[in-house]
């Protein structure tokens, strides 16, 4: 188109727009405002009428610049209803960069660029507002003075023209919005001012206009108004207030909220404001001065800016600085400055003079910033509030006030009320104002409920933000790409404003229709300013970025994970700045939520498959976060990201990989973070605990947490706490239905907010503890307040929860508080009218005596539990009476505690009588054990403590008059005071008025051994007493009472027991007294003092001494006393030095002390006498000697003093220094030791002579019945003996490494036997050589020796090799076994050796002996010639040794006995074998059990049972018995008519072969054995079995267990049960209740059974219960039945009718503590019982205390099996310290007989 043509074409095209834009001329005022932001619109040229206003505008918006113009070009397109024929030329025209000319020519004179400058006003600053004079550049030089003297007569002048310019300013641009066409009329009205906190208390409230502002007394955590913000009492230097939020939270918006208050006149003090945004401050390249800043940045004076500046700093304390966005300044600055305050700075430099008042002293500074590392230039000084967002009803409010005078108020606030996720997201009022802006426009085309349904999350929320502002109701993908690719490079370069070019003019035109851009004039310099573009908010910029990432083709998926990143934001630890792209990981977890797909699809262009992929790489990115351990800012940052996914995988996912602890410490948490935890915890299966310490938290983000079932411990520790935030947790408390625990430290919850957690406990049934440390309660709190507290005890909830609430704790702690005299009544009528307190804590106050008397008055009629602590309250001795008085009516008092000393005054408290009743039912779980307990028996007893109060004997007759009013004073505690021997013996005659107490302690009281024996006197006066402890050293003496278990029962929980408490229901036997005097000087005259008291004392008695050293002076006088004390039952000296002449003394003192039962002397440190009392009869002694250095000089004497006791039972010479010679010498002493059981002479250094020496000497001693040898690292040494001279000796010797000089020796010794003697020979080093020589030597005149060998080689040896050994046998071998496993050659030899004439005529037939088999054969024939036992365990039977036994067996014609177990034999080896033993008719038992035959070889070897006609035992388990080989057997068996054992089990016969074998039983008249264990037999076999064994008269054991065999076979076996039956074992045989009852009453009576065996049946209540009994019954097995409690008592009774029983197993069943206690009740009949089983079942502490007692009482039982049940550790250690026969290991440890039994 030439020239001429485009110039005629432009000019129609413009008259068409002018006349476009004269219909909408509000729409063209808004647009000019956006492009031209420092345009003075009110101030331009008046029009004469509407089309030149529109023309003068659009000259203006085309005189910024082709970009400028084409961008409102594409605004006027977009927006409004262009014709077609219209729209296209202006695109093609000016929408494009081609048709830009320089002058447009209107028909009218055109106006210079320069008139139009003169005809506007600009306006222009950092903040964006303030008027902007023609360039006058201030403070680029100094000032001089004289300038200022001249000017003095304009100078205030020209500051009050500047301020009102200043205000003027201010109210033009905040009082001159427009609102965008379709936009609500409160849009830009409706401010709610966010939640306000102070954070630190250096900067509190001005005490002069707190009154008017704010609280005086606010503190940490108090909630500011707006104008709280400038109410501090710094009057001097710097007043500096740094604002922290979050994004979004409004901290922008307040700080234009100030200046517009400021411009309407509501901030009077300040004279001038100042805005300043660092994002605009970093485009500052220059440096600047104040002046500078002040002026040419912001609003320069009309003239004279120094004078202004000076009036400034004159009046500073007037002036406000605010600067918004300190987190994103730049150009940190160091704090040590070089410059002058007045050379050029940069902006942040600025600031630092500013807030350290360099710069303008005494000016006011208002900063706003995110949380994070703060800049060093902020005064340590400067106060900090945390701006949290709105609440419930600041929410509410902003929506009520957006939907002002709209149709859809109500129905906003209905869609809100009842969706609680969206009120979580409109806290944050960012966010907030988006939902409206969503709900207007969805609002009038849903249905109630759809709106908020579609703002499911906020990313959601912005989608449906951008959709609905969409021009004419649609969406341009290619607008939405282009402009979130400006906002992703932004954010990728760090760049939030964008200039006109940054950004094209379509994209220009698309932010600026939709409200998603905002423009404002911006200064890079002096002189230099443009007009810069933002989005609305750096949220939204974030968000565009993040679709431009999920949307954009040119974007490759693989990088969208590198996006997906958590930042921490540790406050204290960080020290980078907030980066911009915080919210981006949040924005494309929304994104890839599936309602996304179709938004972005639509953005895309693309189908939702290619969107899909996209997404899921976020949604992987995201599952490797969730499985990570995190920190807590990461944590929370997740939870975000998650929530916005709604992914209910992803979800649970990160719920169950968060830990069980999760902890956030030091990082500020608002309502919508606790809202996203909770919402990801509401996927978690397992329970959690949160902590957060140090957390700045919003004063009402615990409502964020109602619902959330999985928290069972929750913690708050932080002084931001206060009341608001008390009072939103008592709101969700009773929504948390899984809480246990609630902690709540170091906050400012008042008496206010306590009240509010008190009413809202009892709807917390859940609750088991309440710890709220170091909380302040006020003492005078307002009457709303008071009344509150004192309407506490009105809880809500029904009667049930407040029933369960009384089990919780709930403390009162009012410490330090100042409280006094006068205060203490209103404190108790509070405490009557308030709640039930577990602890009142009133520690620290001045309460004085007067004061602690009425509060201890009042505790009988308070409801508190625990304690009542009345500590540092200036008690003194004489306020001591008054509490003591005070206390001795109080029911409940348990303990009274005073120290003044330690200022200690703390009351502790029982619970009442009915709440006990589960104590009481816990304690009675048998009736018979509670009717044994006293009924005299208190329901507690009282324990007062006066220790360390200085109190002397004087004040213990007043003291003892305020004591004698307690009826229930148990426990007298002295300790720690000055009442010296005068105080004891007063004491002494006081104590029978205090009646009967459990305890008295008098440590540390200075007493002396004269107080000790005055107080040894009271054993006669007080029945109560029965001990007496005394310690020199420490000062420790403490009398004691023996009220052990009953206090126990009535007292407290049974699991709870103390160590070493006993029910004395169980104990019937005397309790004896004792007397225990440790670390003193025991000297002669003491010792008889002491003994000449002790006459008097009752007994039994047990006097226990320590002291350093015992001299044998002392030592004399005390045993020449003991005759003269027959009440004392046992005389202790424990780490007491004795003398080496001790030993002989005490020897002695059997012949001088007749009733002296045992001698114990363990060392020469520890001695323990026992006695026997007066009415025993004369019985045997027992002596103990050991470790006493005891060497062969002091054998001769001890033996001397020894032989004069009558009968010596034991005698224990071991760990002494005794050696081969002092054996020796004992030895020879030996016949004339009265010992009559065993001597222990185990490590005394006695090698292999003393062995030998003992060998030769046991001829000698014809008593001697067993010797045992130990010389390896076990070093034992025991000879028993018997009354009676022995028929025969037993010897064992172990390890004594025997060379071979010695076996000839041994032999000797042997020989010189004249009885038959027992050899056992365990790794002696004796080799098959130094055997034969021994076997060899061995020669008798007549008897029978049994010699045992146990070597390593005899397991490597063949059997020939041992066969050889006995052919050296000088003797008759008899029996023969070899067990290779265990490593033993057993031989029986006879002697004389005599011949056997059918062995003599078969070896005559083997006279051949050219080989070597032959010659063995030949030798073992004569010296086994009378063999009648032959056994082979564990061989491996070779061919060579089959043909040896198959030549030898027939020989042997008086064998009897042959088994051959556990071994291996090959097919030609059993051939050999079954030939030899076919010629051995006379056999009575043959055993093949557990061999590796076969079914071939059991086949060949079935014909060894043919002609054994005598066969009496036969064991063939563990063989292949099939059907052919069993009805071989079963033929055999007709003809064996005196067998009298039958075992074949494990053979899986069947029934088929069941019922084979009941078809033979009849022909075994003799049968009393028969096991068939593990057969596989059912109930048609078993049934048939029963019929048989019914005719089986003689049976004895009867073993068929591991068969299902039904309780058919249980009735059959019951209607015919032998009489003579012995053993029934029947384990794992599917019987039930019925089978096991009728099998139970066919027992019952049985006079000959001995064990009993129903394991791993389902009995149930089906267990035996007799009525008769069975009197010789042994062992009893019901492991594994399901027996429960229910059958406790019955099952009890049927024991108790079995007295022979030794062992119960009742392992791996359900019963309790009942059973338990059953069980317990009847054990101290059972004298028989040596083992009771009750493994795995349910037996909490309670019923193991129980068992305790009662083995206690059963002295022979040696261990209860109680392994896995439900036992606390601490209680297992406690109860095996008592009895330490319980026995809770894995494994199984019978602990040894005592000794001395």
């Amino acid at each position: 188109m030439d020239p001429i043509s485009l110039q005629l074409g432009t000019k129609n095209l413009w008259s068409l727009l002018v006349r476009l834009l004269s219909k909408d001329p509000q729409w063209l005022n808004a647009k000019v405002k956006f492009f031209l932001p420092k345009m003075d619109l009110s101030s331009r040229n008046k029009a004469e009428d509407a089309t030149q206003g529109v023309m003068l505008q659009l000259n203006r918006l085309h005189t910024q610049g082709q970009a400028t113009w084409q961008a409102f070009i594409h605004c006027v397109c977009m927006e409004l209803d262009v014709p077609l024929d219209l729209e296209v030329p202006l695109l093609s025209t000016w929408g494009h960069g081609d048709a830009f000319p320089s002058q447009l020519e209107t028909g009218e004179e055109s106006q210079s660029e320069s008139q139009l400058h003169h005809g506007e006003s600009w306006s222009c600053g950092a903040g964006g507002g303030g008027l902007k004079r023609p360039h006058q550049s201030c403070g680029s030089s100094p000032r001089p003075k004289q300038c200022r003297k001249q000017q003095l007569g304009g100078y205030e002048e020209l500051a009050k023209r500047y301020l009102q310019l200043l205000r003027s300013s201010a109210q033009q641009r905040y009082g001159s919005r427009t609102r965008r066409p379709g936009q609500p009329l409160a849009f830009h009205q409706a401010y709610i001012p966010p939640i306000l906190q102070w954070s630190r208390a250096t900067a509190p409230f001005n005490t002069q206009e707190g009154a008017i502002l704010g609280d005086p007394k606010a503190e940490d955590g108090t909630e500011a108004s707006i104008l709280d913000l400038f109410n501090t009492k710094a009057d001097k230097g710097p007043r500096v207030t740094v604002l922290l939020g979050k994004a979004g939270m409004g901290k922008t918006t307040l700080a234009h909220r100030l200046c517009q208050k400021w411009a309407d006149g509501q901030l009077d003090r300040f004279q001038a404001l100042f805005l300043f945004e660092f994002r605009q401050l970093n485009l500052i390249t220059e440096f600047l001065t104040l002046p500078q800043l002040l002026f040419d940045l912001y609003l320069s004076p009309e003239a004279g800016p120094d004078l202004v500046f000076q009036y400034l700093e004159e009046n500073a304390k007037g002036v406000l600085l605010i600067f918004d966005g300190l987190d994103q300044a730049l150009h940190p600055h160091s704090s040590k400055d070089t410059a002058g305050p007045e050379a050029p700075s940069p902006a942040l430099a600025l600031f630092s003079g500013l807030c350290k008042g360099t710069l303008l002293p005494g000016c006011w500074v208002l900063a706003t910033s995110r949380p994070g590392k703060l800049p060093n230039c902020l005064p340590t000084e400067a106060a900090m509030v945390h701006m949290w967002g709105f609440d419930r009803p600041r929410v509410e409010e902003y929506v009520g006030r957006f939907f002002s005078n709209q149709p859809w108020q109500e129905a906003a606030l209905a869609e809100l009320r009842e969706n609680r996720h969206l009120q979580s997201m409109c806290a944050v009022p960012a966010v907030c104002q988006v939902t409206c802006l969503c709900l207007y426009n969805l609002l009038p085309s849903s249905s109630p409920g759809q709106s908020a349904a579609l703002l499911p999350t906020v990313t959601q929320n912005y989608v449906q933000m951008v959709s609905t502002l969409g021009p004419r109701g649609h969406l341009l993908p290619e607008s939405l790409l282009g402009l979130s690719e400006v906002a992703l490079r932004g954010l990728e370069t760090g760049k939030v404003i964008f200039s006109v070019g940054d950004i094209p003019p379509p994209m220009m035109a698309f932010g600026a229709a939709l409200g998603l851009l905002t423009s404002f004039c911006i200064c890079t310099g002096p002189g230099h300013q443009e007009t810069g573009y933002a989005f609305t908010h750096l949220s939204l910029q974030e968000f565009f970025a993040a679709l431009h990432l999920m949307a954009s083709p040119e974007v490759d998926k693989n990088a969208l994970a590198h996006y997906v990143t958590l930042s921490s934001r540790w406050v204290l630890r960080t020290k980078a700045k907030l980066g911009l792209l915080d919210h981006l990981p949040t924005f494309l977890a929304g994104l890839a939520s599936r309602a996304c797909c179709p938004f972005l699809s639509h953005v895309a262009q693309r189908d939702e498959v290619w969107v899909g992929a996209r997404q899921a790489e976020v949604m992987q990115a995201l599952r490797k976060l969730a499985t990570r351990r995190l920190t807590g800012p990461k944590v929370v940052a997740l939870c975000h990201c998650v929530g916005e996914t709604q992914e209910p995988e992803l979800a649970s996912l990160m719920a169950q990989s968060l830990p069980c602890h999760l902890s956030f410490h030091n990082f500020p948490l608002t309502y919508a973070d606790l809202a996203s935890l909770n919402n990801i915890l509401g996927h978690r299966n397992a329970p959690i605990q949160l902590d957060f310490e140090g957390c700045p938290l919003e004063p009402h983000c615990p409502e964020a947490l109602a619902g959330c079932k999985q928290v069972e411990n929750l913690s708050f520790k932080s002084r931001k706490c206060g009341d608001a935030f008390a009072e939103a947790l008592s709101r969700s408390l009773p929504t948390m239905g899984s809480l246990k625990k609630l902690g709540l430290a170091g906050s400012k919850i008042t008496a206010q907010g306590i009240g509010r957690l008190v009413q809202a406990l009892p709807l917390c049934p859940q609750l088991e503890e309440v710890r709220e440390a170091d909380l302040i309660f006020l003492l005078s709190p307002p009457t709303e307040t008071a009344a509150e507290l004192q309407g506490a005890s009105d809880l809500q909830g029904n009667a049930s929860q407040r029933k369960e609430a009384q089990s919780r704790s709930l403390a009162l702690r009012l410490q330090q508080c100042q409280l006094r005299v006068h205060d203490v009544q209103e404190l108790i009528a509070q405490l009557q009218e308030g709640p039930q307190l577990d602890k009142v804590d009133l520690s620290g106050n001045q309460l004085d005596n007067e004061g602690c008397r009425l509060m201890a008055e009042a505790a009988a009629q308070l409801d508190i539990t625990r304690n009542l602590d009345l500590s540092d309250n200036g008690l003194s001795v004489d306020g001591v009476y008054g509490v003591l008085s005070a206390v001795s009516v109080c029911q409940t008092l348990a303990e009274l505690h005073i120290s003044l000393l330690h200022k200690t005054v703390v009351l502790t408290f029982a619970p009442e009588q009915e709440e006990q009743g589960g104590i009481q039912e816990r304690a009675a779980l048998h009736d018979g054990l509670m009717r044994q307990m006293p009924c005299e028996l208190p329901p507690h007893s009282t324990r007062i403590r006066l220790t360390h109060c200085g109190l002397q004997a004087k004040h213990l007759a007043q003291l003892c008059r305020a004591l004698g009013g307690s009826c229930r004073l148990s426990h007298l505690d002295f300790s720690g005071n000055a009442l010296g021997d005068e105080g004891a013996a007063q004491l002494a005659q006081l104590l029978p008025g205090l009646g009967t107490l459990q305890s008295l302690n008098l440590s540390e009281n200075g007493l002396s051994l004269d107080s000790v024996f005055i107080l040894t006197q009271c054993f006669s006066t007080l029945q109560w007493l029965f001990h007496l402890e005394v310690n020199s050293e420490s000062q420790h003496v403490v009398l004691r009472g023996d009220r052990r278990g009953r206090d126990q029962l009535a007292g407290g929980p049974l699991p709870e027991f103390p160590a070493g408490a006993r029910f004395s229901a169980f104990d019937q036997r005397c309790i004896p007294r004792s007397v225990c005097l440790r670390q003193c000087l025991l000297e002669p005259l003491s010792l008889t003092h002491l003994c000449e008291t002790l006459e008097k004392c009752p007994g039994p008695l047990e006097v226990k001494l320590s002291c350093e050293v015992l001299s044998d002076q002392s030592l004399e006088t005390l045993l020449n006393h003991l005759p003269r004390l027959p009440q004392l039952s046992l005389l202790q000296l424990s780490e007491t030095r004795l003398s080496p002449r001790s030993p002989l003394l005490l020897a002695d003192l059997f012949s001088l002390c007749p009733q002296v039962q045992k001698v114990d002397l363990r060392s020469l440190y520890h001695t323990t006498l026992h006695f026997r009392s007066s009415e025993e009869q004369k019985g045997e002694f027992c002596g103990r000697f050991m470790d006493c250095a005891l060497s062969q000089e002091h054998v001769e004497p001890l033996c001397w003093l020894l032989s004069k006791c009558e009968d010596l039972n034991q005698l224990d010479l071991s760990a002494n220094l005794l050696g081969d010679d002092g054996l020796q010498c004992l030895l020879e002493c030996l016949p004339q030791l009265p010992i009559s059981a065993s001597l222990d002479l185990s490590h005394n250094s006695i090698s292999v002579e003393g062995a030998l020496c003992l060998v030769k000497t046991l001829p000698s001693c014809p008593r001697v019945r067993e010797a045992s040898v130990n010389l390896g690292s076990e070093q034992s040494f025991w000879i028993h003996f018997s009354r009676q001279e022995e028929a025969g000796k037993t010897l064992r010797l172990s390890q004594c490494s025997f060379r071979p000089e010695h076996v000839p020796r041994l032999a000797t010794g042997l020989n010189q036997a004249l009885k038959p003697t027992a050899l056992t020979l365990t790794q002696c080093c004796l080799g098959l050589k130094q055997l034969t020589v021994l076997l060899s030597l061995v020669r008798w005149p007549m008897g029978l020796f049994n010699l045992r060998v146990e070597e390593p080689w005899v397991g490597k040896a063949g059997v020939l090799a041992l066969l050889e050994v006995c052919t050296q046998a000088s003797g008759n071998i008899t029996e023969i076994s070899i067990a290779k496993a265990q490593q033993q050659l057993c031989l029986q030899l006879e002697f004389p050796r005599q011949e056997n004439p059918e062995a003599v005529a078969l070896r005559l037939a083997h006279c051949d002996l050219g080989t070597h088999h032959n010659l063995l054969v030949w030798q073992l024939m004569e010296t086994c010639a009378r063999l009648r036992q032959l056994s082979l365990s564990q061989v491996n039977l070779c061919d060579t040794s089959s043909l040896l036994l198959q030549s030898l067996l027939p020989s042997l014609s008086e064998l009897k006995t042959f088994r051959l177990t556990c071994s291996c034999v090959r097919s030609e080896g059993l051939a050999h074998l079954t030939s030899g033993l076919s010629h051995c008719l006379h056999l009575e038992e043959l055993d093949l059990s557990n061999n590796q035959f076969g079914e071939e070889g059991t086949r060949v070897l079935m014909g060894v049972l043919e002609g054994k006609c005598w066969l009496k035992r036969l064991d063939l388990s563990h063989l292949p018995l099939g059907g052919s080989i069993l009805a071989v057997l079963t033929q055999r068996l007709r003809h064996m008519t005196l067998l009298q054992s039958l075992r074949l089990s494990h053979n899986q016969i069947g029934d088929t072969g069941a019922q084979l074998l009941a078809a033979v039983l009849p022909w075994l008249p003799e049968l009393r054995k028969i096991d068939l264990s593990g057969n596989g037999i059912g109930p048609a076999g078993g049934v048939r079995l029963a019929e048989s064994l019914a005719l089986c008269r003689h049976l004895e054991q009867l073993m068929l267990g591991c068969n299902a065999l039904g309780d058919a076979t249980a009735l059959g076996l019951a209607q015919g049960l032998p009489r003579h039956l012995r053993i029934l074992h029947l384990p794992s045989s599917r019987l039930g209740p019925e089978g096991a009852l009728s099998l139970s009453q066919a027992l019952d009576g049985c006079p000959y059974v001995e064990e009993v065996s129903l394991a791993e049946n389902s009995l149930a209540r089906g267990i035996p219960q007799f009525c008769q009994g069975l009197p010789l019954l042994r062992r009893i097995d019901l492991v594994s039945c399901d027996i429960d409690d229910h059958t406790a008592k019955p099952l009890a009774a049927s024991l108790l009718l079995c007295p022979a029983l030794e062992e119960i197993l009742l392992s791996w069943n359900v019963l309790g503590d009942e059973a338990a206690a059953e069980l317990a009740r009847v054990l101290p009949q059972m004298g028989q019982l040596k083992r009771m089983d009750l493994e795995k079942n349910r037996i909490t502490a309670c019923g193991a205390w129980l068992l305790a007692e009662g083995l206690a009482q059963g002295s022979g039982i040696q261990v209860i099996r109680l392994w896995n049940n439900p036992i606390p550790p601490d209680t297992v250690q406690r109860l095996q310290r008592q009895e330490p026969r319980l026995d809770f290991a894995f494994f199984d440890k019978q602990p040894k007989a005592p000794w001395g039994t």
